[in-house]
């Protein structure tokens, strides 16, 4: 596709170097950045991804992002703060390298087998959660890029 067009494909993984996925994403779109540092969609919740990006020497004009109120911060109780085994989701940041460890571990397997524990607690969107099989594979590539 990229090279029928004329520009360049990217994708999020395996870096580096590191696309800014995330910031590409919220300049297209007007999502908000979730307590697991994942874009939080109004329809898709935590149920959307990017998973590859065309690069043109053109710039290319967006159209007007239509605003939304960021819904974690009216979300009751929060289930994503406290549904982690191992603490790794907090308001101020999310623990990477203890959600990789705990993966990695024997007791991890739940998570890794079934999908995050608190995007699986987020109510937004949860109609498109992921099946157990895409869960699994997105959780053992993380367990891959923490190495």
């Amino acid at each position: 596709l990229a090279t029928r067009f004329g520009g360049d494909d990217l994708y999020p993984s395996p870096g580096p170097p590191w696309w800014p996925f995330q910031r590409w994403a919220r300049r297209a779109e007007a999502l908000h950045i979730s307590p697991l540092g994942i874009l939080i969609h109004p329809d898709y919740g935590l149920w959307h991804a990017y998973r590859g990006a065309l690069l043109f020497a053109a710039r290319i004009e967006l159209p007007e992002r239509q605003p939304w109120p960021n819904p974690c911060e009216s979300c009751p109780g929060k289930p994503c703060l406290r549904s982690c085994p191992v603490g790794a989701v907090r308001a101020e940041q999310f623990d990477y390298p203890a959600c990789a460890a705990h993966l990695a571990s024997p007791r991890g397997s739940g998570c890794l087998d079934g999908g995050c524990l608190a995007r699986l607690s987020c109510p937004v969107g949860a109609r498109h959660r992921y099946g157990a099989a895409q869960a699994s594979f997105h959780m053992q590539s993380l367990v891959r890029a923490a190495r």
